[in-house]
Formats: structure tokens, sequence, C-alpha cells
């Protein structure tokens, strides 16, 4: 569906030239959910912008269901950006129209006849669970109801793409599962690939089945987010997973390793059998539990004893039960 060759994005300042976006390659199938994920100044939202040629690349190619961007005529590109729409984290409504004119709005400026605009922006505020709110203004809704008349403003153009820049950084966790569950609903039952942009993962978590680990413009890890998951290879992505714990900050010396169960070794007493094996206790420093791709991960972190040969039987246990984990780099 989508396709970056080795896409670089370089912008001139008054003092330097800044690399946003360097040599980036990536493939987004059709019916994905696509995460790119990356702390704040990696680069996404130009990376994003590169993508329907907003920002046209200082090299490499983006293609579009094979077609390189970079070929079509300003037309052409006009009409392929149709087929690829965007919402923002700060909504972009129109303030004086209310949620079915705002819908309403891209299908005016194609020249769609007012009576079949009005019904589809009709249809497609039901599609995002807003009917009873359409004569309201941007004034009178919430956080969530605005992302949802942006979500189908995006969706007037029958789009093949939706492009969601940070677009659930400016709402609360709730009305974020929310829309998250909407936009996976959209791409399941109108098959509309989606790609997230985000710099939070547990948005990627919930909705994604792919994501590009992004770091100072480059993609440093790519791949199901499960695998990316259970077992990080980058320091970002072991950072965006694992964030920086106050609490687990204060441990010093000891071995300290995270554990990842699927669905089924979740349910198994996995850390009494270990102690009881080891003849050794450990120190559980945390743990939670993810949904991803509809089946339960969870991870803990161990904080193991001050003796080697103990700290040697808890590894050869785990291994034993084919049980994923990883030493974790000292919080110090």
């Amino acid at each position: 569906m989508i396709e970056l060759q080795n896409v670089s994005k370089t912008f001139q300042t008054d003092k330097a030239e800044v690399e946003a976006v360097r040599d980036v390659s990536l493939t987004v199938e059709k019916g994905d959910i696509f995460g790119i994920i990356g702390l704040s100044g990696a680069g996404k939202s130009t990376l994003v912008r590169c993508i329907n040629f907003l920002e046209k690349p200082t090299a490499g190619k983006v293609l579009f269901k094979g077609t390189d961007l970079a070929s079509l005529s300003t037309k052409e590109l006009l009409q392929t950006r149709r087929s690829i729409s965007m919402i923002f984290q700060n909504f972009n409504l129109l303030a004086q129209r209310s949620a079915l004119k705002n819908v309403c709005y891209p299908l005016e400026i194609a020249g769609v006849p007012k009576k079949e605009a009005i019904e589809k922006a009709k249809k497609l505020l039901a599609v995002v669970g807003l009917e009873d709110r359409m004569y309201n203004y941007p004034a009178q809704l919430s956080g969530g109801q605005k992302q949802r008349v942006a979500i189908a403003r995006a969706l007037a153009s029958d789009p093949e793409v939706l492009l969601c820049d940070e677009a659930t950084s400016a709402l609360d966790p709730n009305t974020t599962r929310s829309i998250l569950a909407l936009l996976q609903e959209i791409n399941e039952k109108m098959g509309v690939t989606i790609i997230v942009i985000t710099h939070e993962m547990k948005v990627v978590e919930q909705i994604c089945n792919k994501v590009a680990v992004l770091d100072k413009g480059t993609v440093v890890e790519c791949g199901p987010v499960k695998d990316i998951f259970v077992m990080p290879k980058s320091e970002i992505a072991k950072e965006l997973i694992l964030p920086k714990n106050a609490a687990v900050a204060e441990i010093h010396g000891n071995t300290v390793i995270r554990l990842v169960f699927d669905g089924q070794s979740s349910f198994e007493p996995v850390i009494s059998n270990l102690s009881l094996e080891c003849h050794t206790a450990v120190n559980i420093l945390g743990a939670d539990t993810k949904n991803i791709g509809g089946k339960a991960y969870g991870q803990m972190l161990l904080q193991l004893p001050d003796d080697e040969g103990a700290v040697t039987r808890i590894k050869q246990y785990l291994d034993s039960r084919a049980i994923t984990y990883e030493e974790v780099e000292h919080h110090e």
C-alpha cells in the first residue's frame, strides 16, 4: 500500500542543516494498523508529512500503491491525497461550523452536491457515534467528540489510508481508549489502512499490528508489535516499553531482570515455583499486563539476590521453562 525507500528530509536553517528524517525504509501493507513511535523530536511528524507529500523528501522515494508520488503532477497529487486522509492532535475543526458542516467541508471542496454531502456527513457522524451532536459547534463538544468529528471529516473522501498524527495526545486515558477502539473498528469494518504516529507505547499496544521505532530521524527497530514488546533490541524501544521508574531507580548493585509472559504462561505461578525450585527469594519491583493483538502479555521486573550462584539457578530455571527474560540495565 505504502512503501518508503531510503527517505530523508533535510531542513535548512540560518545556522545549519537539520536532518529530520534519515534513510527511512518502511512498508505498510493494506489493512495494517501501523505504528510509528518515538520520543519528542524523533522526526515522526516530518515523516508522516513525507508520506502524503506535504513535505517533499530531500532524498528517497514514497510509493503509494506502486506509484512514486514525486512523478505525479500537482493535480494528480491532489487527487491521490484524497485517498490519504489525516487527523491531528488539535482536531483542526472550523469553529464557525457545526459538526455536520465540518464533515461536509471536504465534500464541498470536492464539488459534491449539497444534499448528497449532507446525507453522507450524517452517515459518517453516525459511524463515529455523534448523530445526536451534528448541529453542535466545536465549542460545545468535548475533546473526544471533537476528535470523532475530525475522524468523520477525514473519512468523507473515502480514503484508503488514514494518517493519525498524535491523534490522542490531547485526550484523557478513557477517551483515548474509546478513540483507539473506534479507529480499530474503522480499520476492520471499512478496510481503511491506518498509520498511527505517537510517542506512547500504550497506543501502539492497544491497536497496532506492526510498529517502527524512530530515534533521531532513523528507524532503529521495526516489526510486529508483540515481537518488539517481548524482546526490544534498541535502547529507545526499551525505554518506551519500560520507562524509567522512580522506585526502581533506587535499586543499586543487584541484577534486575524483566520477565515477559504470553497469555498462557501468565496464569502459571512462575515466581512461586521459581522460589521453591531455586531455594531463593526475589523482589518484585513492578508488574503489568498488556493486550496486544487480542492476546494478553504480562511483564514483571524482578530484583535478584546478590548471589551469583542463585542468579545462575534462576536463569537456568527460566530457560528450562522457555520464559522470555532480559537483564535490565542498572537504573542508577
